[in-house]
């Protein structure tokens, strides 16, 4: 578990099979509703949009037939999506969900710098 400095900000770096993978929930801890932020990201057609073609070019066994399926809902009002769902649905492994002491959010680091720019 290594970690980053941004402006006074520590934010926490996981790695997984030798990929870096960075807190979202430490990045956006020091905002005003900062976790409901990743909540609304992960709700965004762009950003499904954007995860799909990630895991398409990273991702053997992403689950392309159940993310066209989460595609045609996204955009709508009652869509609802959480990282764990993303991740069962779909097989994905650009986002994780950690539990316990260092919890949280985490995405390998050229979805960590989208979601940074979004």
């Amino acid at each position: 578990m290594g970690k980053l400095n941004v402006n006074g900000t520590e934010i926490q770096v996981y790695q997984i099979a030798e990929d870096d993978y960075i807190s979202l929930t430490d990045m956006v801890r020091n905002i005003e509703n900062g976790p409901g932020l990743i909540e609304k990201w992960l709700r965004n057609k762009n950003t499904i949009e954007f995860l799909g073609i990630w895991e398409e070019m990273y991702n053997d066994n992403f689950n392309y037939e159940e993310y066209i399926i989460i595609m045609q809902e996204a955009g709508l009002n009652r869509f609802m999506m959480s990282v764990k769902q993303w991740v069962k649905r779909t097989n994905a492994k650009g986002v994780v969900a950690k539990a316990g002491r260092y919890g949280g959010t985490y995405a390998y680091k050229d979805i960590a710098f989208e979601f940074a720019s979004w």
